[in-house]
């Protein structure tokens, strides 16, 4: 067995609504303790509209909606925006332009101190955490788009709220830059003990960050539940760029060899008693012990029923089958490297699977290119 570190208990958050909408109605029901859940779906399916349900802008939402003891919704009680306690942070950022970064970072101490939150401690946490000390002084018009994401982050968390409410707050930015921005998000989990509810459209930032996952169509839950194996479902694999859907492990540099990198999945800090599985990948800047995530594309993973010989790739790793799923004419083959790792999803075509012979528990090799694999900063 691994052994972790209790995790806090999280306020219950219950969501029971309804809201018109123009091409379809919003019926969303589900109940989360997570401190991280995802809504996950295609552009239009409903995820903004939700995240605006949840904060109080939406008043025509009918239903239910309640976090810990407290009422924000239900047939006779509506509680505004101003009353629901919660950090939000839409797509665009929405800093007030006239004032400087330290100045936005401030307008929610009223609120922070009233609630009882120690404010000048949260700001200073905020301001490391989020590396935004040479930023304050600054005019919001004079920062990049990056960095003014980070001052909403930043600004949303000061007030003291007790939930975060996240829409897709990278959206706007390029690839690499959201890339980038990923570990102060993974820090902002791991340091502050603040509940999230995360709007996205990307399966890395998904597996990065979340422990739970709602996926949403045309206003309805299509499925729910642990995000590795909700994106694995080819109903919900469809929804997602394939082109940048990646298995997302987490795990810790060993340092360089031979002019390529070496890492170890898995969480250090746990202890582990399955055999260590080790991968070769471009050399990267970092230190040994450094914690990463490591990027696997789904369409770059082989599969070979006997162990192969001669082969240029950098690494083959023993696996077995856990599922094979498939639609549309695409196989999504589910696999296990050990117990204590994440499964990966493989992406093949359904004749694939018929002509390997591929079966749930089959004993299977996998094969890696070295050049395959990306490295992302885990933040921690």
């Amino acid at each position: 067995m691994n052994e972790r570190t209790p995790q806090p208990s999280w306020d219950r958050l219950l969501v029971d609504v309804e809201l018109s909408l123009d091409r379809f109605k919003l019926e969303v029901s589900f109940e989360t303790q997570s401190q991280v859940t995802g809504v996950f779906g295609a552009s239009g399916s409903g995820k903004t509209s939700l995240l605006e349900t949840l904060s109080g802008l939406r008043k025509k939402a009918k239903g239910t909606l309640q976090l810990g003891d407290e009422t924000w919704l239900s047939s006779g009680t509506f509680l505004g925006p101003e009353d629901r306690n919660i950090g939000y942070v839409p797509q665009e950022g929405l800093l007030f332009p006239h004032l400087t970064v330290q100045r936005n970072l401030e307008t929610g101490k009223k609120r922070a101190l009233a609630s009882g939150h120690d404010f000048e401690t949260t700001l200073a946490q905020v301001v490391e955490i989020l590396e935004l000390s040479p930023l304050l002084n600054r005019g919001i018009t004079t920062l990049s788009g990056g960095e003014r994401q980070r001052v909403a982050l930043g600004r949303a968390i000061c007030s003291g709220p007790r939930l975060l409410l996240l829409d897709e707050p990278f959206a706007s930015l390029d690839l690499p830059l959201r890339r980038r921005l990923l570990p102060f998000l993974n820090r902002v989990r791991h340091e502050f003990q603040i509940p999230m509810i995360l709007v996205t459209h990307d399966p890395i930032e998904v597996q990065a960050l979340c422990d739970d996952l709602i996926v949403l169509k045309s206003g309805k839950v299509l499925v729910r539940g642990e995000p590795r194996r909700v994106l694995s479902d080819p109903k919900v694999f469809s929804l997602a760029d394939r082109s940048e859907f990646e298995n997302i492990l987490p795990c810790h540099s060993l340092g360089q060899e031979n002019g390529a990198s070496i890492v170890e999945l898995g969480d250090p800090t746990i202890r582990n008693p399955d055999p260590p599985v080790r991968l070769v990948v471009t050399r990267s800047e970092g230190n040994p012990g450094d914690r990463l995530f490591l990027g696997i594309p789904s369409h770059e993973i082989m599969i070979a029923t006997q162990k192969p010989v001669g082969l240029s790739a950098r690494n083959l790793l023993p696996a077995r089958i856990l599922s094979l799923k498939a639609e549309d004419a695409v196989g999504i083959v589910t696999v296990s490297l050990t117990k204590s790792l994440p499964p990966l999803a493989i992406e093949v075509t359904e004749t694939t699977i018929s002509s390997l012979g591929l079966q749930p528990d089959l004993e299977i090799f996998l094969v890696i290119k070295a050049a395959s694999c990306r490295l992302y900063n885990a933040g921690n």
